[in-house]
């Protein structure tokens, strides 16, 4: 590999203006195939492994490849392989939903995580273009390379581009932030930062730490100082500034890790949200009921008698059902279910959420989550906000692909972002479904706009479109990271699993076994007050990242500086 890269690097100057040999395409597609098996490496630092110190090796291998790249679409094509082989290592689980449950064919199921995959493989393709284009004139000085510029400006844009550009992945055509980098840092010594940065800042500084790791080795490998391209007289003039800024490198580099790491492991021992109320026993549900009958007759009547059961087994201050653990439409609930459940709740005093459709007209469908209990008059109701792509709303132009398969999906109306919560025993208890716990900074809007915050978070979904994949450790990990952020408990309710309660710290202290029917039964505080990111979101790290990449782009010396310092 190392005579791999000199390959690369000795002709970097004269690929510019002739075309590449034999030699140098093969280095090239080398450092290609190693950027894709960085990408598959950075997704074992997630769920169900846990790893998050792999993901600082995986981005500090991605940042050594980057340094000594000479053009910009080299740069693109190196970040593009490693978010190909990220992603579809990390989400080929769609695979399942679409072939198997919803039998689409065995090609076109493949296809489309492929040709998803390879979209958002154009946002770490776009992070690393960006941060060549911001920092590539001083890269290549070798006063600069190894000094102030290469080990500090040129990481921190790094982490800035990564950060920016998971940001824009999370929200452009409205969102797929799974597999955020922060995620994989949970359990993590950088899970401290979540209250004040969000997941997306927590990425961004686990990519500036990588990148000092890539620049530390830079400059601490022998023939640092020599810049290959670069005229013989320019060279000489290295070696002794490359020994000093080595030797400052090993300790400053170092120091920063330290503090970055070190802050963080402190700040995960404040609590930033305090105990409300008194703790509430609470019952989640898990009926294992099989996807690939679900919506079918039998699965209707088989879930309605089953949620019923499961509910009114024992009274509890609340009681969660999974996402659509009623398959059907409120009103088409049996009278004799209804009845059960209303009763139920009278007479024990417990507050009940459970999953179904809503239908405010016969084309107006929402997927929502309804409550009764001894607070409300009436029924509670909670619709789904963010909607999924293909499931929940089908995309112009795309209707082909959803009539592909035989799913019941369509297109559903959006609920409201700020909801109210639903009371019980004075804590009040915010549901989301399924897929929006992966939208921080909505979660963060809903609590500050509410009057009185929610105490407590609620997760019903279904996963059981997934099967056993590791879909269902990534889901649960992004619900950790919710409860992080906002320093509240979360609950999860889910068909298939991860039923779990989730602490404010993030840690999971009781959870049922997946694929079984089951009730999980604990006891949990409710915490009040918002942490800095409820109160302000992602605007703090989303600027950060963009004032910084700014900022070392405007340095960039000029035209005549590049050229007298032999910049490409």
């Amino acid at each position: 590999m190392k005579r791999l890269a000199q390959g690369w690097n000795g002709a970097a100057a004269a690929e510019l203006e002739t075309p590449l040999s034999d030699t140098h395409r093969r280095a090239r597609w080398g450092r290609l195939l190693l950027a894709g098996v960085l990408g598959v490496a950075h997704t074992q630092a997630f769920a169900p492994r846990d790893w998050w110190w792999l993901q600082l090796l995986a981005l500090a291998g991605l940042a050594a490849l980057l340094f000594d790249t000479r053009r910009a679409r080299d740069a693109a094509a190196l970040g593009y392989a490693f978010g190909l082989g990220w992603f579809l290592s990390g989400i080929w689980w769609l695979y399942i939903s679409m072939h198997v449950y919803g039998e689409m064919p065995a090609w076109m199921a493949a296809l489309a995580v492929l040709l998803f995959s390879a979209y958002l493989a154009l946002y770490p393709a776009l992070a690393a273009a960006a941060w060549h284009r911001a920092t590539a004139p001083r890269r290549f000085d070798p006063a600069r390379r190894t000094g102030w510029f290469g080990l500090l400006a040129a990481p921190l844009a790094f982490g800035a581009a990564w950060g920016l550009t998971e940001w824009l992945r999370g929200v452009i055509f409205t969102g797929f932030p799974w597999l955020g980098s922060g995620y994989a840092h949970t359990d993590g010594p950088l899970a401290g930062y979540a209250p004040l940065l969000g997941v997306y800042g927590i990425g961004a500084l686990a990519a500036v730490c990588a990148a000092w790791l890539a620049a530390l080795a830079r400059v601490a490998r022998p023939g640092s100082a020599e810049s290959p391209g670069l005229p013989q007289g320019e060279r000489a003039a290295a070696p002794s500034a490359t020994l000093s800024a080595t030797l400052w490198a090993r300790l400053a580099v170092p120091l920063g890790l330290a503090a970055v790491l070190g802050a963080g492991w402190l700040l995960a021992g404040r609590a930033w949200t305090e105990p409300v109320g008194k703790p509430l026993s609470v019952r989640l549900l898990q009926g294992n009921v099989p996807q690939d009958i679900k919506f079918e007759a039998a699965g209707i009547a088989r879930s309605n008698a089953l949620y019923r059961d499961m509910i009114t087994a024992a009274p509890a201050d609340l009681v969660v059902t999974p996402e659509t653990a009623f398959p059907l439409i409120l009103q088409d609930m049996p009278p004799e279910i209804a009845l059960a459940l209303r009763q139920f709740s009278t007479g024990t005093g417990t507050a009940l959420l459970f999953g179904a459709a809503g239908a405010d007209s016969p084309i107006d469908f929402t997927n929502s989550v309804f409550g009764i209990g001894p607070e409300m008059q009436g029924l509670y109701r909670y619709d789904k906000h963010h909607l999924v792509p293909f499931g929940e709303f089908i995309p112009w132009g795309f209707r082909w692909f959803v009539d592909m398969m035989k799913m019941p999906l369509g297109d559903f109306r959006r609920g409201g972002l700020a909801q109210a919560p639903l009371p019980v025993r004075g804590v009040m208890v915010a549901p989301n479904i399924c897929y929006e716990d992966l939208f921080g900074e909505e979660i963060a809007r809903t609590l500050r706009g509410q009057p009185q915050p929610a105490n407590v978070l609620v997760n019903v979904t279904n996963l059981a479109w997934f099967g056993d994949t590791i879909a269902l450790d990534q889901h649960l990990q992004i619900s950790r990271m919710r409860a992080l952020e906002t320093r509240r408990p979360m609950l999860r309710s889910t068909n298939t699993g991860m039923t779990a309660v989730v602490a404010p710290d993030g840690s999971v202290p009781a959870r049922l076994a997946t694929f079984t029917t089951g009730t999980l039964s604990a006891q949990v505080q409710g915490t009040s007050g918002l942490t800095p990111y409820v109160r302000v979101g992602n605007v703090p790290a989303v600027l950060g990242c963009l004032l910084v990449l700014l900022v070392v782009a405007w340095r960039a010396p000029s035209a005549q500086d590049r050229g007298r310092s032999g910049g490409a």
